[in-house]
């Protein structure tokens, strides 16, 4: 069973030691989420340093909000990270819905979804070493990975399971329990057959965990709620925090009985303890 760890964010200095133990347990990947009008470590920032720090374990965002981001620099800043991270880096990619963060960026609310079928389209193009577009050359530097890194769609909505077919490896399902989940891993499976694509999309699954004693999951509640804030489901998410081992073990085991490739444990406390803790529980 491939278990990864999705980063805490409220404490970023502490993400090196989160890497290198993470580095030397069993885990497979680290994940880090995206936003821009937040208190967040920039994802690409971020992970390109973990990658430096450790040798084995895979890096992923989690997932990045493409459309804010200028596509050419985007292409050249995800073809350096897999470079450097000698192919260990996933991108998880995704249209995002905070209003704010599109302000920010400068880009339109309604028209993010077209806007990331453009940019996958361009991304895939660069990667391959093909020129940027019409009087304009290759991108560089290639990706360790041929044609570029693996690319996970997360999301909802038919459109985002679409992509997966259109342009994507897999599909990375966040947040809803396994007999929800299974629906979006066979929509994903039917997007992917529907395009011809060989083989089968890999299926990630992304669960919100804590262990530890109270304080420790009382902090994590409340860095998950205030994450959630804009969603209007908050008490939805808090209700779903796995906070024993045996609700951990339990949700890992239904993912993979549904198909899952990997199961991503977002950790919503910054003590590194919870590594080991998480790792005691699964391993």
């Amino acid at each position: 069973m491939n278990i990864g760890l999705g980063l805490p964010i409220d404490d970023p200095a502490q993400l090196l030691t989160w890497a290198r133990r993470a580095d030397a347990s069993p885990f497979s990947t680290l994940g880090l989420l995206d936003r821009l009008v937040y208190d967040n470590p920039e994802p690409l920032v971020t992970l390109a340093t973990l990658a430096g720090a450790t040798s084995r374990i895979r890096v992923q965002t989690e997932v990045l909000i493409a459309p804010l981001h200028n596509t050419a620099l985007l292409a050249k800043q995800t073809a350096t990270l897999d470079r450097l991270s000698g192919g260990r880096f996933t991108l998880g990619i995704g249209v995002g819905g905070r209003e704010d963060d599109c302000l920010a960026a400068g880009i339109d609310l309604h028209r993010r979804g077209r806007r990331l079928d453009e940019q996958m389209t361009l991304l895939r193009r660069t990667w391959s070493g093909e020129p940027y577009g019409e009087g304009i050359g290759p991108i560089g530097p290639a990706p360790a990975t041929p044609a570029g890194p693996e690319v996970l769609f997360g999301g909802f909505a038919p459109a985002a399971l679409e992509r997966v077919g259109r342009f994507g490896d897999g599909f990375l399902g966040a947040a809803l329990p396994p007999s929800f989940m299974s629906n979006l891993f066979r929509a994903a499976e039917t997007a992917w057959q529907k395009h011809d694509r060989p083989g089968r999309p890999r299926l990630v699954a992304q669960a919100n965990v804590a262990l530890g004693p109270d304080d420790t999951l009382d902090r994590a509640r409340r860095n998950l709620r205030d994450y959630y804030a804009f969603s209007g489901h908050v008490e939805y998410m808090e209700a779903g925090l796995l906070t024993t081992p045996r609700q951990i073990r339990e949700a890992a085991d239904a993912y993979v009985g549904i198909g899952a490739d990997e199961v991503m444990l977002y950790c919503w406390a910054s003590d590194t303890d919870q590594i080991d803790r998480l790792a005691d529980a699964l391993f």
